[in-house]
């Protein structure tokens, strides 16, 4: 048995935890059963994001622009209590009174002001806007009123703070229906949404504050929630420490089959890997290569593997316990037959770039094959390949759950909203990104993390989490001007230290 097992998997945190919207209303409902009336909680909504504007801002002419629903009756309260501090507050309303119903209804019979209706004359002045039109469960584009004075908002650069979610972003999704808005500030409740950080959702909420409005903690306990956001609480305790009983094997062997050609690759993905604690990484070469990965950093070790079947007499020996496939390797049969090999072998396997577009013409061959500790880390593009049938789904969420369903692997989707998804519906969206990871090779140096953190016995789940986080930090640490691929691997020490502190 390889001393990777048993694989050490992530550890839930509640406070991380991110609701979809069938979710949150089952928080809601859970509450209301438990004893906390809808009109307590839409009290307590208004309350935080009322407290929160005054907080934030001076005090200053205030437009509240309200729907027809729950996210319009959370304006009312606030308006109201905006008024009561002395804020000089307008309402507007998209409807009528008399169509709104429930708990709406009766926050807007509390308000004891000039309900107007939606125009651009309520901009006049220049006022900060409370945008509480639409929540975050919309269903239909935002169009016509509703739109024309999101667009008014935004030609003149007004200040707008959103409750729940700017109007036009999904919860769910991320997606924007029809027309939405740049807020400043976004007040959700009790949890965020998956769309609050989508690109679009980290485009538009600005600064999200989440707001305890008065759900027990204890509703979690029913709902059972499967995602979260990314924070080294839910793996750190899982990275390897000091200890004096270590040797490099109990801290695993990375394998990395290298290209004829690219072979930058490769070495960029071993460095990592050695960076990331991997206790030996070796580059699996072709003959026509092996002079160059020699050549090259003393401290990964080169043997050769030449031929489709070499690989494979390679994982003979047990000791190599973790295999990356896919950097630089090339779209070709040797990339097949050794991530087959790995996968045969049942090894902790990273499969990134070139294994997993190889496999675009018949999927099936390798989701066939995945029976162990399987991670991919295809980009939009690659997943595209092997998936394209799933590509359609709004939700990138869904879209990465989908896809580890349907080949029994973790699949780490990436892109500035990385989503990491188990087979088994786990998930974890991770924003901790810097844009200056669009540079080549940045992608190698990720995989490398990955495969290294699973060769000291992370679990695909939990190593795809810490390898996205680290990967991340270390652009942080370097900083946005001039950052190529290598820098990140002489910054992972300091990200390495900051995720273990």
């Amino acid at each position: 048995m390889n001393e990777r097992r048993p694989l050490r998997d992530i550890i839930p945190q509640d406070d991380l935890v991110l609701l979809t919207c069938s979710e949150m209303a089952a928080a809601d409902s859970a509450a209301i059963a438990a004893g906390t009336p809808g009109t307590e909680l839409m009290e307590a909504a208004g309350a935080a994001v009322a407290g929160t504007v005054v907080e934030r801002y001076r005090r200053q002419p205030v437009v509240v622009l309200c729907g027809p629903g729950n996210n319009g009756g959370d304006g009312f309260v606030v308006a109201r209590r905006l008024h009561a501090a002395g804020w000089p507050v307008r309402l507007a309303l998209l409807g009528s009174l008399a169509a709104l119903k429930g708990d709406a209804a009766r926050a807007a019979h509390l308000w004891k002001r000039p309900v107007e209706s939606i125009s651009a004359h309520l901009l006049d002045g220049r006022p900060l806007v409370i945008d509480a039109l639409f929540g975050a469960g919309l269903t239909r584009p935002v169009e016509g009123a509703a739109a024309d004075i999101l667009a008014r908002v935004e030609a003149l650069g007004l200040p707008v703070v959103a409750v729940d979610v700017p109007t036009g972003l999904h919860g769910d999704t991320g997606a924007v229906l029809g027309r939405s808005i740049k807020a400043a500030l976004t007040v959700t409740f009790f949890r965020p949404k998956p769309g609050h950080f989508s690109v679009e959702g980290r485009r538009l909420c600005g600064e999200i504050r989440v707001a305890d409005i008065g759900i027990p903690e204890a509703v979690l306990g029913g709902i059972r929630p499967k995602l979260w956001k990314n924070d080294p609480r839910l793996w750190a305790t899982l990275l390897r420490r000091d200890d004096v009983d270590d040797h490099k094997y109990k801290r695993g062997h990375l394998t990395v089959l290298g290209g004829a050609s690219s072979t930058g690759a490769a070495r960029l993905a071993a460095l990592a890997g050695r960076r990331i604690g991997a206790g030996l990484v070796s580059i699996a070469a072709p003959r026509s290569a092996l002079a160059v990965y020699q050549g090259a950093e003393p401290g990964n070790l080169v043997v050769e593997s030449d031929g489709d079947e070499a690989f494979a007499q390679l994982l003979a020996d047990e000791r190599r316990n973790a295999v990356l496939i896919g950097p630089g390797s090339g779209r070709n049969e040797r990339t097949r037959q050794a991530a087959l090999a790995a996968l045969k072998a049942d090894r902790a396997t990273v499969l990134d770039a070139d294994a997993v577009t190889v496999f675009a013409d018949r999927p099936s061959a390798l989701f066939d094959a995945v029976s162990g500790p399987v991670l991919m880390t295809p980009h939009a593009g690659e997943f595209a390949r092997l998936f394209p049938d799933l590509v359609a789904m709004p939700s990138k969420v869904e879209r990465a759950r989908a896809a580890a369903r349907r080949s029994g692997a973790t699949i780490l989707l990436k892109g500035p909203d990385t989503v990491v998804a188990a087979p088994d519906g786990r998930a974890i969206i991770n924003v901790h990104a810097s844009p200056a990871l669009a540079t080549a090779g940045s992608g190698d140096v990720l995989a490398g993390i990955a495969g290294g953190l699973m060769a000291q016995g992370m679990a695909p789940l939990a190593a795809g989490a810490a390898g996205a986080w680290i990967h991340g930090e270390a652009a942080y640490r370097f900083g946005r001007a001039g950052m190529i691929a290598e820098d990140l691997i002489d910054c992972l020490p300091e990200a390495l230290g900051a995720a273990m502190n």
